[in-house]
């Protein structure tokens, strides 16, 4: 069984070409990494709207769900 901070960099490059098709469709979110995790900003006519996950597949999950309809 591999260590849990390999398995978690190997999702976390399976992630990869999700993060970029959702940067092509939509391009006004800025997703940026930090240290130990990932923040998206999502402009609203009133301010933006920040979210914050550790994992960039829980970000991605989230963004899909606000984003869709």
């Amino acid at each position: 069984m591999p260590p849990p901070w390999l398995t978690s960099m190997q999702d976390e490059l399976d992630q990869k070409p999700r993060l970029v098709s959702f940067r092509e469709r939509h391009p006004g979110v800025l997703i940026r990494e930090g240290f130990g995790f990932w923040q998206a900003v999502i402009p609203e006519p009133s301010g933006e709207t920040v979210i914050t996950r550790y994992e960039l597949r829980e970000l991605l999950d989230k963004l899909d769900e606000l984003t869709s309809g």
